[in-house]
């Protein structure tokens, strides 16, 4: 599995017969690299899934859905959104739910945040945040946490689904901090690989993955840090 982080939560996952998209805030990023645009990042793109409705998670999704007619999988109060903004490709699930997409299937775990677009100052609530599974043939299942804070749970999730890939959040202020987030990884999952996000964009969250990173402790070899705009293989 390919993997490129664009910065803050925004990833593309290329397997077999696939190309997807995850929360791709991409226009308005401060971590998204300059020498890109968002239809180089659309080029190929198959499939696009969001965590949650918040704007630096749904970023670009229309004007990519409407691109490449890839297909939308969100949970329901997100995809009836997006159909009225003219998206008609879309798979609305909700938490606990495991849908086969084709190349890939798809659950949606809990997350401890919120979820809802402002639109002419007023929040328009879409739905219940989430993180995101993806279970491919052949492949690791990688686990998207979305936004969230540690809970419990969190054994339950890797007992039921086995990630091996974790994209986690540790801004701080917004999300897990650094130190929570690394007890996350310790206590809760059996991760060989760990991406770091939803940090060095904007000014008032995190900058760099230091906290988290030390936090680690022993455990901090199975960090990765990719720059943004940089694919790694995991």
């Amino acid at each position: 599995m390919k993997l490129t982080w664009y910065g803050h939560s925004a990833f593309k996952l290329e397997i077999d017969n696939a190309t997807i998209l995850i929360d791709p805030f991409l226009s308005g990023n401060p971590a998204f690299p300059e020498n890109l645009n968002v239809d180089q990042v659309a080029e190929g793109v198959t499939h696009l899934i969001l965590t949650h409705g918040h704007d630096d998670h749904i970023g670009d999704s229309i004007e990519i859905l409407k691109k490449t007619g890839a297909q939308l999988t969100a949970n329901f109060e997100i995809c009836m959104w997006a159909n009225r903004q003219g998206i008609e490709n879309f798979s609305p699930m909700n938490s606990g739910g495991n849908v086969d997409v084709g190349p890939f299937k798809v659950a949606l775990t809990r997350a401890d945040h919120s979820s809802s677009k402002q639109t002419d100052g007023e929040a328009i609530y879409l739905g219940n945040p989430h993180g995101v599974i993806i279970d491919a043939p052949g492949e690791k299942v990688l686990y998207h946490l979305g936004d969230t804070d540690i809970f419990s749970d969190m054994a339950l999730i890797n007992e039921i689904y086995k990630p091996k890939i974790g994209l986690v959040p540790i801004g701080d202020r917004f999300t897990m901090g650094g130190k929570t987030a690394a007890l996350a990884c310790n206590r809760f999952f059996d991760f060989e690989t760990i991406v770091p996000c939803h940090f060095g964009s904007f000014p008032i969250i995190d900058q760099t993955a230091a906290t988290f990173t030390a936090a680690m402790g022993d455990a901090s070899s199975r960090v990765k840090l990719p720059s943004p705009g940089e694919t790694i293989e995991v």
